[in-house]
């Protein structure tokens, strides 16, 4: 069953986050992963938003998982961690 990638981000250093995101734009369509939305505009209709919202669909959670372990994405994670604030979840789907 296909997964999505969910990536919500508050981002507090754009210059070392922009690291991550040349990485994870290369890392996630190498793994099967095509972005669905990067960044676009964001209305909170229920609980707090987060300034950026990455979502990504893959054929399935293993195939998600595995550009996530990616040695050179994982490299970037430390990064987007040290320049943002967020959270990444994978969701099976059932289209």
């Amino acid at each position: 069953m296909p997964a999505l990638w969910i990536a919500r981000v508050d981002v507090t250093d754009a210059e070392l986050y922009g690291k991550y995101i040349e990485v994870a734009s290369r890392v996630i369509p190498a793994h099967g992963g095509s972005f669905i939305a990067r960044g676009g505009r964001v209305e909170a209709v229920e609980g707090q938003a987060r300034a950026r919202n990455v979502v990504a669909k893959f054929p399935d959670v293993d195939t998600a998982l595995g550009a996530y372990n990616d040695p050179d994405y994982q490299e970037a994670v430390g990064w987007a961690v040290q320049a943002s604030n967020r959270e990444v979840i994978i969701v099976e789907t059932d289209e």
